[in-house]
């Protein structure tokens, strides 16, 4: 190959690699049009006017179905590394359980956000523990009973010789 090849690929290979390294961002969730933040206002909206205004909500309260969030998140991942949340906004609005009017709209940024630890234990399942090697041959000589003739529900497979009944 001549050298002005190599260097053409060189070149290339350097741009794809650059490129995969361009950090992508994903936006979820309910966006806001650009400097149209819709403002709800206690005591004066109601749920047929925020439904208006922002649409369906994202969710709704687990426990009481009068309050509504909108949440939206912007994920950013960079070539193989897990994606990381730069921001997180929810809104909760909080209705009058009787005249269905707003009585608060509360904003929570991911700096709101708090994080939680799952548990890695596992809970251990009683009964008969095999080994690699009982697992493997575990299943030799078993055969399934109705291809032979035998009763299903006996336990061993085809189990054993038929009795006349």
């Amino acid at each position: 190959m001549s050298r002005r090849v190599r260097l053409s690929i060189l070149i290339a290979a350097c741009a794809l690699g650059a490129s995969a390294c361009n950090p992508i961002l994903r936006s979820h969730g309910y966006r806001y049009t650009l400097g149209q933040e819709p403002s709800i206002m206690p005591d004066e909206d109601s749920r047929d006017s925020v439904m208006q205004r922002l649409g369906n909500p994202s969710m709704r309260g687990t426990f009481d179905e009068n309050t509504w969030f909108y949440v939206s998140a912007t994920r950013e991942s960079l070539a193989y590394l897990r994606p990381v949340t730069r921001d997180r906004r929810i809104v909760a609005i909080r209705f009058n359980d009787e005249t269905g009017m707003v009585t608060d709209v509360v904003e929570y940024t991911l700096e709101d956000g708090r994080m939680v630890d799952y548990v890695s234990r596992e809970t251990p399942t009683r009964g008969r523990e095999l080994s690699l090697l009982e697992q493997l041959l575990g299943n030799i000589g078993r055969l399934p009973g109705q291809q032979f003739g035998g009763e299903e529900n006996l336990p061993g497979g085809a189990g054993g010789p038929r009795r006349n009944q």
